[in-house]
């Protein structure tokens, strides 16, 4: 297995416990919070899609698509208290906008040669220091954020998967 290869099994592995924990669940129920001050899966989508793309741009510039005009806006940090649906997109649109980004990201890293991997990185988390570290941590990502939707789901009355 090549580096290549390892990012891409990581990239599926983590996109399948996340549309496992999504499937059964309705656009009305990302709204909801395991607890006061957390946040809801709504949000947490957003952020996870907007920083998939930063991630790959941090080490590769230019290379991603640009998201939905407001994407990024509509989930910063301080937009996270927002309970108003409106403010927020479907399930289905989260979904459809994903997995564009995923197969951009995927198509970029079957791009580059093995040196690309250790070029530089700058402006991400402080353990991520080059193009393989931020595609690497890309999955590591969305799993720590799925892991707090089991919680949620719970609270739901749906049964645990994994």
């Amino acid at each position: 297995m090549d580096i290549k290869q390892a990012i891409a099994f990581n990239l599926s592995s983590s996109e399948y416990l996340v549309n496992g924990y999504l499937a059964d669940l309705q656009s009305s129920d990302l709204l909801v919070r395991p607890t006061p001050g957390a946040n809801h899966i709504a949000w947490q989508l957003g952020h996870l899609i907007a920083a998939e793309r930063v991630l790959v741009e941090r080490g590769l510039p230019g290379k991603m698509d640009a998201l939905p005009d407001g994407f990024v806006d509509r989930h910063k940090k301080g937009t996270a208290a927002s309970d108003n649906a409106s403010d927020f997109m479907s399930k289905d649109e989260y979904l459809r906008l994903a997995k564009k980004v995923r197969a951009n990201t995927l198509s970029i890293v079957d791009s580059l040669s093995p040196a690309d991997f250790d070029n530089a990185a700058s402006g991400g988390p402080p353990f991520v220091k080059t193009v393989g570290d931020a595609l690497l941590f890309i999955s590591g990502h969305w799993l720590m954020h799925a892991g707090q939707w089991a919680v949620i789901r719970r609270k739901l009355g749906r049964a645990p998967l994994f």
